[in-house]
């Protein structure tokens, strides 16, 4: 078998299809499905996915079930969100076929934020290691922020991973508090804690680094709410880190 698409999933029957749609052409799919209560399985069903249901442990040790899970000698991790552009699958094909030495190979992906595509804002390319031999990778364990470790050489492709994650400012904002808290918990668990000037430099830095030197300014009104809301994101998630110490001091009985 060559190659074995991995996605991790919970309640995303608004795009799973199109996700699954896009990599039909591959030798199988692994499906990773935290409890979704909606359509996602049954959807994932018609596409002849194979689905486990893990313990949730996080993003990365839901990846690495699915890679565990695989028996392709290729792995190519996609998001529900994400879609294979036609480029992108005649490329993955061509590698596969003549890898060059390398054992995994960065992907661009571009994202479509309210409805533009973005190309500036720190957003573009972002280039992703999502396509690897499984004999020399896997992810990590982190909660959130997921990386592929890997044994040689990588290689870089051209077709975009097309994501599809921000259709509306609601579902942005459910996303913003979810990876804000999530981020906070792994850094706190790491042992890292919340300074001053984490939350009163960092955020303007954040916007200028997103608005100016990524050139935020080149997509539009969508670039400038990127960049704002990235500031914010610096913000909000040191705050959490501060609460989360603050938290555990006054359970080891220090009120200061």
């Amino acid at each position: 078998m060559d190659i074995s698409v991995v996605v991790i999933t919970k309640n995303e029957e608004q795009n799973i299809g199109r996700c699954l749609e896009s990599v039909k052409w591959a030798d199988e799919i692994i499906l990773v499905d935290s409890q979704s209560t909606d359509r996602t399985r049954e959807i994932a069903g018609e596409y002849g996915a194979r689905i486990y249901s893990p313990e949730w442990r996080g993003y990365g040790s839901a990846k690495r079930e699915g890679v565990k899970q695989a028996k392709g000698k290729w792995i190519l991790s996609v998001d529900a969100d994400e879609v294979v552009s036609p480029e992108l699958v005649e490329e993955i094909k061509g590698v596969m076929q003549n890898s060059a030495n390398c054992s995994g190979f960065y992907i661009p992906r571009r994202t479509n934020f309210l409805g533009r595509w973005i190309r500036h804002s720190g957003w573009y390319p972002d280039l992703v290691l999502r396509l690897f031999l499984k004999a020399k990778g896997n992810f990590d364990e982190a909660v959130v922020h997921e990386k592929v470790i890997l044994d040689g050489q990588t290689g870089c492709l051209k077709g975009d991973l097309l994501h599809y994650s921000y259709p509306n400012l609601e579902q942005y904002l459910e996303k913003f508090n979810r990876y804000t808290t999530l981020g906070a918990e792994e850094a706190f668990r790491q042992g890292k804690r919340s300074r001053w000037w984490d939350i009163v430099v960092r955020p303007p830095v954040a916007f200028i680094k997103h608005y100016i030197s990524r050139q935020g300014f080149r997509d539009g009104l969508e670039g400038f709410v990127i960049s704002v809301m990235s500031s914010i994101a610096v913000l909000v998630k040191y705050a959490k880190l501060r609460h989360l110490a603050k938290r555990e001091a006054l359970q080891n009985g220090d009120r200061r």
